[in-house]
């Protein structure tokens, strides 16, 4: 299941960004191969980053070449996306599809702020907006779906609601998933207990503070453990245990205002992508809990099930996540 969400988050993201799906044989495209490669170096170990006088080590342990292969690699591949919309729009071509590509380079073609939105700028952003939209979306997706193999009772209650909600339809649109409300708990839950990163991205101090006792200077630089907060036991009852029952009748939520819950950051630099990542995700898992029923293969034990945290820039299972996928509909 682990390499099937994969491939439906870079499908999503790759519609989005550049208009279509990923069509390579193996499951990944050129664009999710190579953000893979990236993520991987990204969670290496880099002798220099510790001791900045042995960045040579890097260079002989083949860390500094490969970074630069990859590198290499997605500047020709973004290079030539962009060139491709570039000739698009310079030959008048009309479409109804607008992707990401096509409406950052209107507004730098609008002058529409006051800035140069260099070549760079673009690749860095479309970087940003796949790397992003993938890894921590397939991570959550994992994790749901583990969680839920692992407590059969959650299972049955959120696919009830979701066959009851959809129907006898053929499809699953927006509007049914908005209705679903104990699937919107059971997905705070995962955030809570499995926030796709840990650790939130870096803060610097702008002034000295004195917090718990401690005096931090000012330009320290601060790492926020929102694992740890998410499982502190003066914040949740039973913290290690997954209850989305919890949330049947709160309003705690992730957007960043409860500082209890923050697995998209908080504050003006929370993450902007926290509408997407949520449509994305509950829409995916809906369908799934619609169609199948799930069970793990022969010899398995729901209780058994390991839930081992691998951690890296996102924190997935040790394990990837094997399943059967049984229809539920005959037709």
């Amino acid at each position: 299941m682990t390499d099937m969400l994969m491939f439906v988050s870079s499908n999503i993201v790759s519609r989005c960004i550049l208009s279509h799906k990923n069509e390579e044989e193996d499951g990944c495209s050129k664009f999710g191969e190579l953000a893979k490669r990236l993520l991987i170096l990204f969670t290496s170990s880099c002798i220099g980053d510790i001791f900045p006088y042995l960045r040579w080590v890097d260079v002989l342990t083949g860390y500094i070449p490969s970074m630069k292969a990859v590198s290499t690699e997605l500047d020709a591949f973004l290079d030539q996306v962009i060139e491709e919309h570039k000739a698009f729009e310079s030959n008048d071509q009309v479409s109804n599809k607008r992707d990401f590509v096509s409406i950052i380079m209107q507004l730098q073609k609008d002058g529409m702020y006051e800035m140069d939105l260099t070549q760079d700028n673009i690749k860095a952003i479309l970087l940003d907006m796949f790397v992003g939209g993938t890894d921590t979306s397939t991570t959550t997706k994992e994790w749901m779906m583990a969680e839920l193999l692992k407590h059969p009772n959650a299972m049955k209650k959120v696919q009830e609601e979701v066959r009851n909600v959809v129907g006898n339809k053929l499809r699953v649109d927006a509007e049914d998933v908005s209705k679903m409300k104990y699937l919107k708990c059971v997905l705070k839950e995962t955030l809570r207990l499995h926030p796709a990163g840990s650790l939130l991205l870096p803060r610097q101090t702008s002034s000295s503070v004195k917090l718990g006792g401690y005096d931090i200077p000012s330009d320290t630089t601060v790492l926020i453990n929102a694992w740890a907060i998410q499982r502190d036991p003066k914040l949740w009852e039973n913290p290690e245990d997954f209850i989305p029952e919890r949330f049947e009748n709160s309003s705690i939520d992730f957007k960043g205002q409860d500082f209890q819950l923050i697995p998209f950051g908080f504050g003006r630099r929370r993450c902007p992508g926290i509408p997407f990542a949520v449509a994305a995700i509950e829409y995916v898992m809906a369908n799934l809990l619609y169609w199948f029923d799930w069970k793990l293969p022969a010899g398995e034990i729901a209780e058994n099930l390991d839930m081992t945290e691998l951690f890296g820039l996102t924190v997935t299972k040790k394990t990837p996540l094997h399943v059967l996928p049984l229809s539920h509909f005959s037709f």
